[in-house]
C-alpha cells in the first residue's frame, strides 16, 4: 500500500487563522496532498493523504512553526487516495461542541495510554481497584461500525448533544473510572474536560483515540471496525481499510 494517511490535532491558541490558511493551501498544493485541514482559534485538526515522502516533507514544514512542533500524527496505509481534493477550512471550533467554557488549549485533559487501558480492561479494574467505564463520545453512525466491548454510548447524532446526554447520566459514573474515547482523540478530550467540569471524578481520555489504540495494542476488547471520515469508510484493528477505496 503506497498511500500514507495521517490524522492529527492540537488544541493551541491561534490568532492568525486566515494567514495560516493561505500558507497551508500553498504548501499542500505544492506537495499534491489530499484531505482536509481545519483551523480555528482553538487549534488545528488535519486529515491528509499522499505518498510518504510528500507527507514527511509537509510535517517537517509544519513543525517549523513552534506551535505545531510536537504534533505526532496517527498513521495508516491504503492502496489509493481516500480523498478526492484538498480543503483548508476556517471554523469556529475544530470539533463543534458549542460549549465555549471548554477550552482545551488552556490545559489538556487527563489521559490514559493505550497499553494502560488494555491492562485495565484485561484485569477488570484500574490500578486503584475502581471499575472502568468506557464512554464512546462519537456519533451513532460511527458507533455502528464498531466499538469497545461493554461501552456506554448515547446514540447521539451530533457531538453538540453530548453535554446534555452525559449530564443526565452522571450518577452512573460515581465511584468509577471513566475513559472517554473517539476516533483520534479530539472529541474525547473535550468530553473529558466537560465531564470533569460538571463534577464527575476520575475521568480520562484515551490518548490518541481508537486509531492510536489500534496502532499501539491492536484490537483487544474491540468489536468491529473504526469509522473514518474518508473514502475508506472504516479501518480494521490492523489499520487496513475495511471498505476498499
Amino acid at each position: 500500500m503506497s498511500i500514507l494517511n495521517i490524522s492529527a490535532y492540537k488544541f493551541v491558541a491561534l490568532d492568525d487563522t486566515a494567514a495560516l490558511r493561505a500558507r497551508f493551501v500553498e504548501r499542500c498544493d505544492a506537495l499534491a496532498l489530499k484531505g482536509t485541514i481545519l483551523l480555528a482559534p482553538e487549534g488545528i485538526n488535519l486529515f491528509l493523504a499522499a505518498p510518504r515522502d510528500a507527507i514527511d516533507r509537509f510535517l517537517a514544514w509544519l513543525r517549523e512553526d513552534t506551535r505545531f512542533a510536537d504534533i505526532v500524527p496517527k498513521e495508516s496505509l491504503s492502496d489509493a487516495l481516500p480523498f478526492s481534493r484538498m480543503r483548508v477550512r476556517l471554523k469556529k471550533e475544530i470539533i463543534t461542541m458549542r460549549a465555549p467554557a471548554i477550552r482545551p488549549e488552556a490545559g489538556r485533559a487527563p489521559h490514559v495510554m493505550p497499553a494502560d487501558l488494555r491492562r485495565w480492561l484485561d484485569q477488570g479494574h484500574d490500578d486503584d481497584g475502581r471499575d472502568v467505564l468506557l464512554l464512546d463520545t462519537r456519533n451513532d453512525y460511527e458507533v455502528a461500525a464498531g466499538t469497545f466491548e461493554n461501552t456506554i454510548d448515547y446514540g447521539i447524532a451530533s457531538f453538540t448533544a453530548f453535554p446534555e446526554a452525559v449530564a443526565a447520566d452522571r450518577a452512573r459514573f460515581e465511584g468509577k473510572t471513566v475513559v472517554s474515547f473517539c476516533t483520534g482523540g479530539i472529541r474525547c478530550e473535550k468530553a473529558a474536560i466537560h465531564m470533569a467540569g460538571i463534577g464527575i471524578e476520575h475521568v480520562y481520555q484515551l490518548e490518541g483515540g481508537i486509531l492510536n489504540y489500534f496502532e499501539k495494542v491492536g484490537g483487544a476488547h474491540w468489536r468491529g471496525d473504526c469509522f473514518v471520515f474518508d473514502d475508506r469508510g472504516a479501518v480494521d484493528p490492523t489499520l487496513a481499510p475495511s471498505t476498499p477505496a
